[in-house]
């Protein structure tokens, strides 16, 4: 009889739980298509990366601006500046050339991986030319993500049933979005397998699953999602305790935190907007401070008509 009786008042509990499941795993299953929907478009990028010693001492700051176009069909990134100081044409032309060449690399192994052929692509001038692509020798044909776009999903979540819980509603930019807490059990994930296959067995293997273990323990994600789109507009990542790693008298982590924000740089098209990561350690001289940025910005449909320029110096 108690078990009849708890049930009516399970029942609601479960139901909603699996309301949740299912429309994480709309959400999940929809956050890599946004950057397909538009087959022309351009953007700026700015990474900064900075780490400080004790009493804020800079240890090393560094600041590098980008333009990423489509050639080839291709996104590229092409390098404007480092520290304020424009990059020469000779260098900035052999960098684009290296990274295109990098991405068809991989999007050829990617065909041979899945039994398709990549698509031949014949050599394009470069849209920082006079002479800019035209008609379909600007369009998006790459089938594997830009980097742009899979920087703000580093951290590859996985559809985990029962992980989730919906935290309430909230308003982010002006915009009523959901926010749910996620709390992960194969976020981090290594090879089941010994390289020479088998099972694993050594110690090695198995201290190394055990602190995969307590890492996936000690994390959340919460994120933040429009509902209507399915679209996450926002997470973020951290550790809430670092006790059970080794040498707590060498090093100690004190936090981790992770952020990607969206944004909506045309209508009913999501993109990266801001991803964030930042570190501390403390040491027996002092804390270290780590912090690394991007920003993605100035997004725009690309004139594939017209010669597309370097944005002007500052």
């Amino acid at each position: 009889m108690a078990f009849v009786a708890t049930a009516p008042r399970l029942a609601p509990v479960v139901a909603a739980q699996t309301d949740l499941d299912a429309f994480m795993q709309q959400v999940l299953a929809r956050r890599d298509e946004n950057w397909k929907k538009l087959q022309q478009y351009v953007l700026d990028e700015r990474e900064v990366i900075a780490l400080t010693g004790p009493a804020r001492w800079s240890l090393w700051n560094e600041r590098r601006e980008y333009t990423w176009f489509v050639r080839d069909g291709f996104f590229v990134r092409s390098p404007v500046k480092a520290n304020g100081v424009t990059v020469g044409e000779a260098d900035r032309r052999k960098y684009e050339e290296e990274y295109l060449q990098r991405q068809k690399d991989i999007e050829r192994r990617r065909g041979r991986g899945t039994g398709q052929a990549a698509p031949a692509t014949p050599a394009q001038p470069s849209p920082t030319d006079d002479t800019a692509p035209s008609g379909t020798d600007a369009i998006l044909r790459q089938a594997r993500q830009p980097e742009f776009i899979s920087s703000a999903y580093f951290l590859r979540f996985r559809f985990e049933e029962g992980k989730y819980a919906l935290a309430g509603r909230e308003m982010l930019d002006n915009r009523e979005v959901l926010r749910v807490e996620y709390y992960p059990a194969n976020l981090f994930r290594g090879d089941t397998r010994r390289r020479g296959g088998g099972d694993r067995s050594n110690r090695g293997d198995l201290v190394e699953a055990e602190m995969r273990r307590m890492m996936n323990k000690v994390a959340l994600v919460t994120l933040w999602i429009e509902p209507s789109a399915h679209q996450i507009v926002k997470y973020t990542f951290s550790n809430v305790a670092f006790d059970f790693l080794p040498v707590p008298w060498l090093a100690r982590v004190n936090d981790v935190h992770a952020s990607m924000t969206m944004g909506q740089p045309f209508p009913e098209v999501w993109l990266p907007s801001h991803v964030e990561v930042a570190a501390s350690v403390s040491f027996a001289i002092g804390d270290l401070d780590l912090r690394y940025a991007i920003d993605y910005f100035d997004y725009r449909r690309a004139e594939v008509t017209g010669k597309l320029g370097l944005p002007a110096a500052q």
